[in-house]
């Protein structure tokens, strides 16, 4: 690496030789620092899956025993393509056979419970303003294309899309029995109702602040949102009884229920429902449906390959049985004494978040001593969780020998799942239940339970290692660490407090100042051109307080150490960003994901640091260099 070159674009001076010489998986939109520990893993997990598939006597457990057998299910191929459409075609009929509204309002709870679509869903989380207990959530659906601001003002790649999606979904349909002019009527039908979805659902932008979800109502206003539907009947169904408090996240959706779900739109909406049901199945049956059903995806990220058959299964078999398969890969591949360290680097990081609080000159005091009751307050869960769910000792495979199918497997688990869910309104949260299972190269902050997880699967090089220097663990693991403590306290996150609440701990003069700094974050990133277009500074603005405040944070612990190497941090800061994407998808990713480009996570931010001009020399005449009032500090 030419370290002089770190002048021009740290980025690139980093990463750039492995840019040139990687090469993204054919199955894959891209590959990078957090892409390439997911493939090791996978390979890892495949191969031990695989043994135990062969050989029952490697099965560590009966949980893990049921994921094994779902997981042969899903790789017998030779079955699934002998059962063909045949394990979905009772689910197309119970759509089809739907003659009116009045018959849907009558198995409405069924209905859900089977996870057949509406065009609404209700979902059971924690009381945003009480979060020890859990309320009944009432959303909007997901639509076809990616978010709504692709139906909006020509955008250049919607017609393209769509003709990709009505052919795709065309060919499942012939593929399960229907004839061309009916799959084409339904398809068009479908997208003609989904643009009449778009303009009231939320976008990617809207979605980003949490705020605007908590929107409640009592049982009997939600109920008359439809004069079409039964509601009523459906709450009691799922949950008992009528609560008397939904949160609705989406009040402009369903104050418009009415004008989308009635008679005059009823076939629409029935065709609608038939298409995103044969789309959300495909990966369930045939080799043929497999591949056909992931054109559309494929489209949107621009992998020119679906998945390798037995890579596909294991995905299948995983996701489903996700906490099992993490407890395994936590307990058999993470070490103690990394858990210990992580712990040590996460506490140390609290500690550096303390005393910049304590010393912080624009906070009152009032708003200091809240914050740092949060702080203290702060749950960490490293490596993989204590126990997994009771739901899992629920999931029993029924071999083929007795009738199962993979389908059918899958859709007992799924309704399985949905009934543990609503059985959980309106009672304790569990704080301590992680929402990522151990092998997820990731971390997170929930906001509603003030904590912070980290996978076991994150915990290695780039991100961490005991081979690395203390600086480069700092650039790495610590930055990821310190970025989801300052979700506690970037434009969402401040937002709750201590318990989870929303709850305003705020005094009107540090909300006003601190929406000055947040707007400045967002002008410091919005506009910023990659791949074809251009960054949302809106949609990305609580990510990159986040990533400023965590490598700040990482950056003071670092140099704390006697033996502190700031060239070493920023090189790691860099290198674990590095990513090489195809250009479809760095352009859906502009369009809906709430971080900002790897590349521009990786140079943004260092700019706002003085010891990263002091480190590398960086002159007023340099690319990297910013002006001192354009930089931005919030943490």
């Amino acid at each position: 690496m030419d370290k002089t070159k770190i002048k021009e674009d740290l980025y690139e001076a980093v990463n750039g030789k492995w840019i040139k010489e990687a090469v993204i998986p054919a199955d894959k939109p891209a590959t990078g620092g957090f892409q390439d520990l997911v493939d090791d893993i996978d390979d890892l997990l495949m191969a031990d899956t695989k043994k135990m598939s062969d050989d029952s006597s490697l099965i560590p457990n009966h949980l893990m025993k049921e994921y094994i057998a779902y997981f042969q299910l899903a790789n017998d191929y030779q079955k699934r393509d002998q059962d063909g459409a045949k394990p979905m075609l009772p689910l197309l009929k119970q759509v089809e056979k739907l003659s009116s509204l009045e018959e849907l309002s009558q198995q409405l709870t069924s209905w859900v419970l089977d996870g057949l679509p509406l065009p609404f869903g209700v979902d059971v989380d924690a009381d945003m303003k009480n979060t020890k207990i859990n309320a009944l959530f009432a959303g909007a659906p997901s639509l076809i294309l990616p978010d709504k601001t692709y139906y909006e003002a020509e955008h250049p790649q919607a017609p393209q899309l769509l003709a990709i999606f009505k052919e795709m979904t065309m060919k499942l349909f012939a593929l399960a029995g229907y004839d061309a002019d009916t799959a084409e009527k339904m398809t068009d039908e479908a997208l003609q109702y989904d643009k009449l979805l778009a303009p009231h659902v939320k976008s990617a932008e809207e979605n980003a602040d949490y705020s605007k979800m908590y929107n409640p109502e009592s049982g009997e206003e939600f109920i008359a949102h439809s004069q079409y539907l039964d509601l009523k009947t459906l709450l009691i169904g799922l949950v008992g009884e009528v609560p008397e408090k939904i949160i609705v996240t989406e009040p402009v959706f369903f104050n418009k229920l009415d004008d989308l779900v009635n008679p005059g739109t009823f076939q629409q909406m029935k065709s609608w429902m038939l298409v995103m049901t044969i789309n959300a199945l495909t990966a369930y049956l045939s080799e043929e449906f497999r591949q056909v059903g992931g054109t559309y995806s494929r489209a949107l990220s621009g992998a020119p390959e679906s998945r390798p058959q037995e890579k596909a299964a294991f995905y299948l078999a995983s996701g489903r049985f996700d906490q099992i398969v993490g407890d395994y890969y936590g307990k058999k591949y993470f070490g103690e004494q990394a858990k210990k360290d992580v712990e040590q680097m996460v506490k140390r990081m609290i500690g550096i978040y303390q005393d910049r609080l304590s010393s912080n000159t624009w906070l009152s005091e009032a708003t200091r001593e809240k914050a740092i009751i949060k702080l203290n307050t702060l749950g960490i869960h490293v490596g993989y969780p204590e126990k997994i769910p009771p739901i899992y000792t629920q999931f029993k495979v029924t071999p083929a020998e007795k009738g199962g199918t993979l389908l059918s497997n899958a859709l007992h688990f799924s309704k399985l799942k949905r009934k543990d869910d609503y059985a959980k309104w309106n009672q304790p949260v569990e704080r301590d239940e992680w929402e990522m299972s151990a092998d997820t190269v990731n971390a997170y902050y929930h906001p509603f339970r003030n904590i912070i997880v980290f996978p076991a699967a994150i915990l290695q090089a780039p991100f961490y290692s005991l081979e690395q220097s203390s600086s480069e663990n700092f650039g790495g693991i610590g930055a990821v660490i310190a970025h989801e403590i300052s979700h506690a306290f970037d434009n969402n996150g401040s937002l709750f407090d201590e318990y989870g609440n929303l709850n305003n701990w705020w005094t009107e003069d540090d909300q006003k100042h601190f929406q000055g700094l947040a707007d400045q974050m967002i002008a410091e990133f919005d506009g910023l051109e990659i791949a074809g277009g251009k960054v949302n500074g809106k949609l990305t603005v609580s990510e990159n307080i986040a990533d400023a405040g965590g490598l700040s944070c990482a950056l003071e612990a670092a140099k704390k150490d006697k033996d502190v190497d700031l060239e070493g941090f920023f090189i790691n800061w860099a290198t674990i960003w590095r990513m090489k994407a195809r250009q479809e998808y760095t352009q859906l990713l502009l369009s809906i994901d709430v971080h900002a480009p790897n590349k521009l996570r990786a140079n943004v931010q260092v700019q706002n640091l003085p010891d990263f001009y002091q480190t590398f020399d960086i002159q007023s005449t340099d690319p990297m260099y910013l002006t001192p009032e354009k930089r931005v500090s919030i943490w």
